[in-house]
């Protein structure tokens, strides 16, 4: 396969990502007043058996390589927390908005693989991470209602924790460890610590309520299987500004499923992270390899 059909395949891939993640909000939004844990809990049940299934397809690739372990782990907290706070959110704002602040990620894991895989940070790249951050602002919108400032702050919360676990993700693929078994370790340790809330908070739910998550859960893995494929193609610097096709999907659906319109200032927050973002794709794939090579 030529280069230039795996670009073509990583950006269908992460496209397909980006809807199954903005059905998956969808989905966690529409089932409706159930705590968070109790929807982090189904979500990463779904996703457990599917992983499961695939790695004991293959057993080899349920391995932990020495001093991994501890990366394992730390992905997973982080992600859970990532996961608690997007749902929190998403109970609480508009769809497309918590899923904006959610995809402040790709940004926080730039800052993150800068200090924990000591990865050169450029004042382009710095800067792109500052001006997404303002962006960010005028979706968040601080006042003295703490009501949604909150809300908005800990949607903010859930972006840098997940961006955190992917730069730890880049860890521990270095480390050699299966990309399957990564999503499977995840999943276990979320259902792992959230099992007992669930157990003393348990809200009974409705059948609809059930197939809901059940769909939610579907579509969270089949996002994270596909942004896997995405990014084994591809490398990220040349297709993750695709990725921000989530809020495109999302802002569709919000508005079909709820009547949703986002405000003025969230559509120009909108407007800045996705100018950042496209900045710093341009900035990799054309301005830094002409440098380079003068």
């Amino acid at each position: 396969m030529s280069i230039k059909n795996q670009k073509y395949k990583g950006v269908l891939f992460i496209i397909c990502s980006a809807f199954c993640f903005a059905v998956m909000n969808a989905c966690v939004k529409l089932s409706g007043d159930l705590p968070s844990i109790q929807k982090s809990f189904f979500r990463n049940f779904i996703a457990l058996l599917i992983a499961g299934t695939i790695c004991l397809k293959d057993r080899r690739q349920i391995q932990i390589p020495k001093g991994s372990l501890r990366w394992l782990i730390l992905r997973a907290s982080l992600g859970t927390i990532g996961i608690l706070c997007n749902y929190y959110a998403l109970d609480r704002l508009v769809l497309s908005d918590a899923s904006m602040l959610n995809k402040m990620s790709p940004f926080f894991t730039i800052l993150f693989s800068w200090i924990l895989l000591k990865e050169q940070l450029r004042p382009a790249q710095g800067g792109a991470v500052l001006l997404a951050f303002i962006g960010s602002l005028f979706i968040i919108k601080p006042n003295l209602d703490f009501s949604d400032f909150g809300s908005s702050l800990i949607g903010l919360t859930g972006g840098i924790a997940a961006g955190c676990a992917y730069s730890i993700v880049r860890i521990l693929g270095q480390k050699g460890v299966n990309k399957n078994f990564i999503v499977l370790f995840f999943s276990g340790f979320s259902c792992l610590v959230t099992l007992p809330f669930l157990i003393l908070d348990f809200h009974a739910m409705t059948i609809q309520q059930i197939l809901i998550l059940i769909l939610a859960g579907i579509a969270a893995a089949g996002g994270q299987f596909s942004i896997t494929a995405a990014y084994c193609y591809a490398p990220a610097k040349e297709i993750s500004v695709y990725d921000y096709s989530q809020i495109l999907f999302a802002t569709g659906l919000g508005f079909l499923l709820f009547r949703e319109v986002p405000d003025k200032y969230s559509f120009l927050g909108y407007g800045i992270i996705i100018f950042a973002a496209i900045s710093m794709f341009w900035y990799n794939n054309y301005y830094l390899p002409k440098k380079e090579k003068n």
